[in-house]
């Protein structure tokens, strides 16, 4: 009774004009900057942050979480309308969502990544809301250990899951790992495949890397093959987006287990919202009714990457607030600007600053009914970009790819790498080696290095530091289940074959 007390009086605070405004303008931001290429809501949040200093510590909050939850709605739109990920939340969404728009059924993919996205954000707002402090000492069961298991394991189904053949799956997610070991290793500090470049001491830049291969792959592939979309105009309309009972039948359960799912991902430290969308992926592509046929286009694709990152954007705030430890970069920012408040998250924070905490969460309901709001009401002029001829949109999209690769280190090295880039995937797409585990794993591999120096550094070397823990042995023991079943499978068929009387 008193968390609903507190929550009431949060929203006293919360539903002024003032920070209405505030949340209509942080949302309204926070889709144009997730929908641009190279930008997203850590970066979003860092340039707005210097101007909400002389603001009211709530209303700046405010703004600042209805950014974050405008970023995560827009990083799906240049996904799926132009194969061109906002962000690295949003690679997952591409996988199904392109394939909708290449169908004719863009506005569909979009009313259900915004109404997928809200599902799996309130999921993830109500349970911080509940549950916050119990879900912080959650995460804090998971220690570099448990996060690494977790990690491999996220790897190792990469290859399975995404593309028609496993092992073409595989060779992309290894791929992926050998690119992200180039540059300054985190282990120790020495450099890696730099071929004596100061380009690559800081390694591969993930903004062109994916701009170039979901982007400029796309352009290469738009002039060769000439693709005539004339025949998808008359499916775009605004009221043919809209889900009919039926199709929200088939959401609403995938957004309700992608959302738990993304926020208990969400509380783990480092984790972040591309694992949280990727995993929940990944427990759509075993359990759900579509699930063989996710990669092709379905709905419950998009639905549930959006309500798992959504979800875990909303779990990294139970440790930043209840513990003063950062779950996403995100947060990490945001944890930078409380302090420039003069608060100090931790265990402390919900008796000594109430009506701050509370705000700040009632401020979270608020945001994400705005941010869907401002999303829904910009879908049909975000559609028409689809009846622009070719002969505009390619150009147009060439130079949102320099200009966005580019922008990332002000250097012409990473246009150049970007064109690389988006060379190699339009081969290796017309070869069918599917693109998204490469990318994956170069996002994965970094954390997964990370925690496992971590894990042994603690354990002075023992590798039995992953035996020892509960959490660890159980998801190591998950992935070799993972890795053998279908070889199992195929051994058992094969046998059962073998044994059958001929007819």
């Amino acid at each position: 009774m008193d968390i609903l007390q507190s929550l009431l009086e949060g929203f006293a605070t919360s539903l002024t004009f003032s920070n209405i405004i505030a949340a209509l303008v942080g949302a309204g931001l926070g889709i144009i900057i997730g929908a641009i290429p190279g930008l997203g809501s850590v970066t979003g949040i860092a340039l707005l942050l210097p101007l909400t200093f002389k603001m009211d510590p709530t209303t700046g909050i405010i703004m600042l979480g209805a950014l974050y939850y405008g970023c995560m709605y827009g990083g799906s739109y240049s996904a799926i309308l132009l194969n061109i990920p906002g962000d690295a939340p949003a690679v997952v969404t591409a996988i199904d969502g392109y394939p909708l728009s290449q169908k004719g059924k863009a506005s569909k993919a979009l009313f259900t990544a915004n109404i997928s996205s809200f599902i799996g954000g309130t999921i993830g707002i109500i349970i911080l809301t509940f549950m916050g402090p119990i879900l912080a000492n959650v995460g804090l069961m998971f220690g570099p250990a448990e996060v690494s298991a977790l990690i491999l394991l996220a790897l190792c189904s990469i290859g399975w899951l995404l593309g028609d053949a496993p092992v073409k799956g595989l060779i992309s997610t290894f791929l992926g790992i050998m690119l992200s070991t180039v540059g300054i290793g985190l282990a120790f500090g020495q450099p890696r495949f730099t071929f004596d470049s100061m380009y690559l001491l800081s390694g591969i830049s993930f903004i062109p890397l994916v701009i170039g291969m979901f982007g400029f792959s796309q352009v290469m592939e738009m002039m060769l093959k000439r693709v005539d979309s004339s025949g998808l105009m008359e499916k775009l309309g605004f009221r043919d987006g809209l889900l009919n009972r039926r199709e929200v039948r088939r959401i609403i359960p995938v957004s309700l287990r992608s959302g738990i799912l993304g926020n208990l991902v969400g509380i783990l430290p480092g984790a972040g919202a591309t694992t949280g969308s990727f995993l929940a992926y990944v427990l759509e592509k075993k359990v759900g009714r579509a699930g063989d046929e996710l990669g092709t286009g379905r709905i419950e694709g998009v639905a549930a990457s959006e309500a798992g990152n959504n979800a875990a954007a909303a779990g990294s705030f139970a440790p930043l607030l209840s513990l003063g430890i950062p779950g996403s970069g995100t947060s990490a920012v945001l944890l930078g600007g409380l302090m420039m408040w003069g608060l100090q998250p931790g265990p402390l924070l919900f008796q000594n600053s109430p009506d701050f905490v509370w705000g700040l969460i009632s401020s979270m309901y608020l945001g994400n009914v705005m941010a869907v709001l401002a999303a829904l009401a910009i879908i049909p002029f975000l559609v028409k970009l689809l009846r622009v001829p070719h002969a505009i949109m390619i150009p147009v999209i060439a130079v949102v790819c320099v200009i966005g690769s580019y922008s990332v280190n002000n250097s012409m090295f990473d246009v150049w790498l970007m064109l690389a880039s988006g060379t190699m995937a339009y081969f290796m797409a017309a070869a069918n080696y599917p693109i998204a585990p490469l990318l994956l794993a170069f996002v994965l591999t970094p954390r997964l290095e990370t925690s496992l120096r971590q894990a042994l550094d603690i354990s002075r070397g023992d590798p039995m530091i992953f035996l020892t823990s509960p959490i660890a042995a159980t998801l190591l023991a998950a992935t070799l289940l993972f890795i053998f079943y279908p070889l199992g499978k195929k051994l058992v068929i094969h046998l059962r074959a073998k044994s059958m009387p001929a007819k």
